[in-house]
């Protein structure tokens, strides 16, 4: 028997794309697909689109449309608050734009056997045709979770549940929750807050489409790191992980919560133990920079 699989699917103004992903989804090896998708109001007729896409293919369902989200972190929340759980075993979460490749999932159940959640590398992919791995299975640091994602969420997969308990954190704290700008993020430090066991496959399930209208993207040119040190410039990234961390509070460990409030001296030290707050080397140093000049 096929493992069923439930894939959240967030919309907006994706009609250029989405039924390229939705195919990519349904042709997914040995696994049993469900798709539900949630549209954010667009104006390229996406909604319309979706709903023919529901009337064609009897495992796309779609969520009453008409609300402004705004974000698409949102919209997931929305899908994981809403979306339906009947028999299935897994939930994933799925971009309008990537293509996935064909055993995308099931080697994700395969990895999830001894683990509650996934995710793995990317294959980031331009419209002339250019390719770059994006990777994101370094090994996991004490505090990578108040400070990064695990990858992008279209790559994570969760048993039921895990996804369970999740989903009712997420009601029970709608507000906050909805508050947190990245959806990826938040699941991320929630499963490690909890002590639920991730695994980062080194191996890349799909084809990350890059373009102008990425609300994150890769972070693998001069460009998305300038426009990632700016967010850590005007302070947007600090109060995402202020939001955090006041979420998901270390009980036994005071380190973080102090140096985080103390001003350029916390700063110093946190830079002086950047490696246990970020996964990736240069990530690390770029981090150590912001500190120190005192961007952070």
């Amino acid at each position: 028997m096929k493992d069923k699989v439930l894939v959240l699917l967030a919309a907006y103004n994706g009609k250029q794309w989405i039924e390229e992903q939705v195919e990519s989804i349904l042709k997914q090896s040995n696994v049993d697909v469900r798709i539900v998708i949630s549209v954010d109001v667009s104006t390229d007729g996406t909604e319309e689109l979706v709903q023919s896409m529901a009337a064609k293919h009897p495992n796309v369902e779609f969520l009453p449309m008409g609300k402004k989200f705004g974000g698409a972190a949102r919209n997931f929340y929305r899908l994981i608050m809403d979306a339906d759980i009947k028999d299935d075993e897994y939930i994933a979460l799925s971009d309008q734009d990537d293509i996935w490749k064909n055993d995308k999932l099931c080697r994700a159940i395969a990895n999830l056997d001894k683990n509650d959640f996934y995710s793995s590398n990317v294959t980031a992919f331009w419209e002339n045709g250019m390719q770059c791995e994006i990777v994101k299975s370094q090994p996991f640091v004490d505090y990578d979770y108040y400070f990064e994602a695990a990858g992008p969420g279209c790559t994570y997969v969760i048993k039921k549940a895990a996804y369970l308990e999740l989903r009712k954190f997420i009601i029970d704290n709608q507000g906050p929750v909805c508050n947190i700008a990245l959806h990826d993020w938040f699941i991320y430090a929630f499963a490690r807050s909890r002590n639920y066991k991730w695994y980062i496959d080194n191996n890349s399930g799909m084809l990350y489409r890059q373009h102008a209208s990425n609300q994150v993207g890769a972070n693998n040119s001069l460009r998305s790191i300038f426009k990632r040190l700016s967010l850590v410039k005007n302070k947007w990234y600090r109060a995402e992980i202020e939001k955090i961390i006041e979420l998901f509070p270390l009980s036994n460990d005071r380190f973080l919560h102090k140096n985080i409030h103390s001003g350029y001296v916390g700063n110093l030290k946190l830079m002086f133990h950047v490696c246990r707050l970020r996964r990736r080397s240069r990530d690390r140093v770029l981090l150590a920079m912001a500190l120190a000049l005192n961007f952070f």
